[in-house]
């Protein structure tokens, strides 16, 4: 007669739901208490850094310019450029940096590579929607901007900014940890980035074959699509919505499939 082995009870062997649900929370909720929590202001400093450079410009550009290349408005015109672009180099450069900032956490099993990615993707590109709505509610009150705001261009821009950031920073987050001299390089790739974003100045304006070799850069399409949702005549026919999107979702492709194959090397490195 064959005994059989002995019923375990349910708690013996519990099983976690939603676990990756409540690491990324967990990450997201130190990331907060570290990155923001650790200097005067926190969440302040974020909002300041957009309204400083914007100001600056205005400023500037104001006293030898009668009016700006769009509009009669200098901030939300410059505003226009910047927050998107800002978007993009802050989710892109936090990304970048998922593993080396949550490498500790990632020697238990429960925590994964891609819950690091997630955590700091899904806090930053919150952090920046909320910047992009103080600036741009708060340039509309105070100023007599003379534009139309038209929320779906201003989302799809948004969009098209943390699709192209997970994209770039998923990938440098294996090149920065495999190669750290990597990082070095992209700082000083990405230096020129501000001046041909087409932040300060208009696409159309370009002149031939710049504007050509101009396109290729699709931070210049997703500020070309902001500019849209703020300006209802201005016609941002050279943006090229799978062009931007495609680059975001193959760089995050390769990216994703080096960390699959490399992440516990580079938890050593």
């Amino acid at each position: 007669m064959v005994i059989p082995p002995p019923l375990q009870p349910r708690y013996a062997t519990p099983r976690r739901r939603f676990a990756s649900i409540r690491a990324i929370l967990a990450l997201m909720l130190r990331e907060m208490a570290t990155t923001y929590g650790r200097s005067p202001g926190g969440y302040i400093w974020a909002v300041l850094e957009p309204i400083g450079a914007i100001a600056l410009l205005t400023i500037i550009f104001s006293l030898g310019f009668r009016d700006p290349p769009l509009g009669t408005n200098f901030p939300i015109f410059y505003a226009t450029g910047m927050v998107p672009f800002l978007m993009f180099m802050d989710i892109s450069s936090k990304t970048a940096t998922s593993l080396t900032f949550s490498k500790a956490l990632l020697s238990y099993p429960s925590v994964t590579f891609v819950d690091a990615l997630l955590g700091r993707f899904i806090l930053n590109v919150m952090t920046q929607i909320l910047v992009a709505y103080i600036v741009f509610i708060g340039i509309l009150l105070i100023f007599e901007t003379r534009t139309t705001l038209y929320l779906p261009s201003v989302a799809l821009s948004l969009t098209m900014a943390a699709v192209l950031a997970i994209g770039v920073g998923s990938l440098n987050c294996f090149l920065f940890t495999m190669f750290p001299i990597w990082a070095r390089i992209w700082s000083v790739l990405t230096r020129p980035l501000f001046i041909i974003s087409c932040t300060l100045f208009l696409f159309d304006t370009i002149p031939q074959p710049f504007r050509d070799v101009l396109w290729y850069n699709p931070l210049v399409q997703v500020v070309g699509q902001m500019r849209s949702g703020f300006y209802p005549n201005y016609d941002a026919h050279y943006v090229n919505l799978p062009y931007v999107f495609g680059i975001g979702l193959v760089l995050m492709l390769i990216g994703l499939l080096f960390l699959r194959r490399y992440h516990r090397d580079l938890l050593y490195k």
